[in-house]
């Protein structure tokens, strides 16, 4: 089970996971073990609510498919467990990330003395600056 919050989670059945092998340089580990793994989660097909499933689609994420199929390879650790793990985990984030949504900024003002203290800066800096100008004996 995929805990996504308190109130939503997945059951395993809907991800499925394939092992592969590995990219990249290992040594003949990578020739041997399957340790790299494949996600995939058919968010049309899930038990997730409405409202996660379309944010979800909505979401411009090279990871989610036209056919609304996440697919989430995992090959950063040596062990199958850990990558199995990781993915599970980028999964939880990704349906986390569609769903949650940003306060709208609410834009704030510069106070009266912080808008003094900068223009006194810069006269201070022009000031210093003019000093370098060439010495005329």
């Amino acid at each position: 089970m995929l805990r996504i919050s308190n109130t939503v989670s997945v059951p395993d059945s809907e991800i499925e996971m394939q092992t592969i092998r590995a990219q990249g340089a290992g040594g003949q580990n990578v020739n041997k073990v399957a340790s790299a793994v494949h996600l995939r989660f058919d968010v049309s097909a899930s038990s997730l609510p409405p409202a996660f499933k379309e944010r979800l689609l909505r979401k411009n994420d090279r990871r989610i498919s036209k056919e609304g199929v996440i697919t989430i390879k995992a090959q950063s650790y040596r062990s199958q467990e850990k990558n199995r793990t990781d993915a599970r985990n980028r999964l939880r984030y990704l349906i986390q990330g569609a769903v949650w949504e940003r306060r709208p900024r609410i834009a704030s003002h510069p106070t009266k003395r912080s808008q003094e203290r900068r223009m006194e800066q810069k006269a201070r800096r022009g000031r210093q600056k003019a000093l370098r100008g060439k010495v005329n004996w």
